[in-house]
C-alpha cells in the first residue's frame, strides 16, 4: 500500500460554509493571550486578507506535530509559550526603570522610589 503524503496544497482550516469568526466584546483579551500583547495590537492595523493570511502562520507554528489540526494540548501549550514570553519582555522593558542606579539589582530604595518617589 502507498504511503499517504501530505497535502501540497494548504487547506482551510474552517468546515466550508462554516460560520465565519466574529469577535464578541472582550475579544481583545483573547487576541492578545493568542497572539501576546504587541503582536495582537499590529493585527489591528492588518486588512482581513492581511490578518488571515499572517494567523494562518501562527496556526502552522502552533500545530506541533503538523498533522493540520491545532489540539486543545497545542492551544494549551501555545498560549503558555505566549505569556511567558510577554511576562519576560515585559520584566526587561521596566527593570531599567527599576534599577536606578544601573548596577542590575533592584534595591528596595530603588524600587520605592521607583514606584511611588512622586508620592514619598
Amino acid at each position: 500500500a502507498a504511503a499517504l503524503g501530505k497535502p501540497t496544497v494548504r487547506q482551510e482550516r474552517a468546515r466550508p460554509g462554516a460560520a465565519q469568526h466574529e469577535d464578541r466584546p472582550g475579544f481583545q483579551y483573547d487576541h492578545e493571550a493568542f497572539l501576546g500583547k504587541e503582536e495582537a495590537r499590529s493585527f489591528d492595523q492588518l486588512s482581513p486578507e492581511e490578518s488571515r493570511e499572517r494567523l494562518g502562520k501562527i496556526v502552522d507554528r502552533i500545530d506541533d506535530n503538523k498533522d493540520g489540526y491545532i489540539t486543545t494540548e497545542e492551544l494549551k501549550t501555545w498560549i503558555k509559550r505566549v505569556q511567558k514570553r510577554y511576562i519576560y519582555e515585559n520584566v526587561a522593558k521596566v527593570w531599567k526603570d527599576y534599577d536606578l542606579n544601573k548596577d542590575d539589582k533592584i534595591a528596595w530604595e530603588e524600587y520605592k522610589q521607583a514606584t511611588y518617589g512622586y508620592y514619598l
